[in-house]
């Protein structure tokens, strides 16, 4: 696994040399999957780094529009905002997290007790189903941590209507392997494609979408010709958006570092000055069954990136495998709180509900304070992408240093 390079410094090149290729190249070619060590052709590559933060939206917004006009870098400027919309329409439904996990659940004990499902599993993973293209994606996955997004796409549509798989399954493998494996772009994609996300509306692989956009190197046979959507529950009611955390800058704080946000320096500039840091990744914590080794390997290297580069603001770091950890961590510490960026819907939220109870019993409090473009952007995560859409070119003129040209 060395195509990722943990660090913020190889997420800066790689935007850096991306950003010619933010409108034309991009919106040309975005579609194409030219294949492992290829992808940079026309697409930026950067979503491990946006996913972990090292290289936040901000960053990457504000680089693009800076070099091109909104209207040109369009296509990429959207696709940034996907990741932000997902995120911020499952904190507003986080039911449907939970709902998916009872899901994953079920359908692990049904691998269990049925041969045959435990088979055609087993084969869709190991890429041996006999689906050139499919098989290539699984072992590409399994061997980089990556995807094109659009082989993703193809991806799930043949797991779910071809080979007939419960997505929960399919979904669970990506989380287990994708190095930018997100729990709301990851489950709320896996529910598009299978037409519980848009009721109704499903994602077919065709074999001459594959092949255009493969350009002849796959063309698979004997896929699903048709998709009808999957059962299941209506969407939940919303619920209210996060309120921004009021804390005190001058009480005694810790912080506690975790693989969803390792760009702190927003904590600095509003006043923080830890006495200590803890660091803690969920990559134990993504899925029921083992994580692939390059998976916590890239989120262990993340957190030595950011407490190398920010050694001199952190204090002694500590690093820390689960909640009670974290917990004896902070009673040994002179904190009164413990400060800790906002954590959405998925398994670190889950470690935090675990932790505030902990804490409180030593009379210390968490503290999560959340970023200004997530306070911005997710109360407008309501309804479908393209009425989200429609805000971008306001949220942008919202968000310091972004300029719409």
């Amino acid at each position: 696994m060395t195509q990722f390079d943990p660090s913020r410094t190889e997420s800066l090149s790689r935007m850096t040399a991306f950003l010619p290729k933010a409108s034309k190249t991009y919106a040309g070619g975005r579609n194409y999957d030219n294949g492992p060590g290829l992808h940079t052709k026309s697409v930026s590559v950067l979503s491990p780094y946006i996913r972990h933060r090292l290289i936040t939206e901000e960053d990457v917004l504000t680089a693009v529009l800076g070099r091109h006009t909104l209207s040109s870098a369009e296509k990429y400027v959207q696709e940034v905002f996907w990741r932000t919309y997902w995120k911020g329409w499952l904190q507003l439904r986080p039911s449907v997290w939970e709902m998916y996990r009872a899901g994953l659940k079920a359908r692990l004990d049904d691998v269990a007790t049925q041969g045959g499902l435990r088979r055609d599993w087993e084969a869709a993973c190991k890429g041996e189903t006999g689906i050139d293209a499919f098989d290539h994606w699984a072992r590409e996955l399994v061997d980089t941590g990556y995807l094109h997004n659009h082989a993703r796409m193809w991806f799930a549509s043949i797991w779910i209507f071809t080979l007939r798989l419960p997505w929960e399954l399919g979904a669970d493998f990506f989380m287990r392997h994708l190095l930018d494996g997100d729990p709301a772009s990851n489950t709320l994609s896996w529910r598009w494609v299978g037409g519980l996300q848009t009721k109704g509306k499903t994602y077919l692989a065709r074999p001459e979408n594959i092949a255009k956009y493969t350009e002849g190197r796959f063309n698979p046979k004997g896929l699903a010709g048709f998709a009808a959507p999957l059962d299941g529950p209506d969407h939940p009611p919303r619920t209210a958006p996060p309120e921004p955390a009021i804390w005190d800058t001058k009480r005694p704080s810790a912080l506690l570092l975790t693989s969803e946000d390792l760009s702190p320096s927003f904590l600095f500039d509003q006043g923080l000055s830890p006495l200590t840091t803890a660091t803690w990744h969920d990559a134990e914590h993504v899925s029921p069954l083992a994580p692939a080794p390059h998976l916590g390997a890239f989120k262990q290297g993340t957190l030595d990136d950011v407490t190398s580069r920010w050694g001199d603001r952190l204090g002694p770091v500590t690093a820390c495998a689960d909640a009670s950890e974290i917990a004896a961590w902070a009673a040994q510490t002179n904190a009164g709180q413990i400060v800790s960026p906002f954590a959405p819907t998925g398994p670190t939220a889950t470690m935090f509900a675990e932790l505030k109870p902990l804490l409180a019993a030593q009379n210390q409090e968490l503290v999560t304070p959340l970023r200004r473009y997530d306070a911005l952007c997710w109360p407008h995560a309501t309804h479908g992408f393209f009425k989200f859409k429609e805000k971008i070119p306001k949220l942008i003129g919202q968000l310091k240093g972004l300029q719409v040209a």
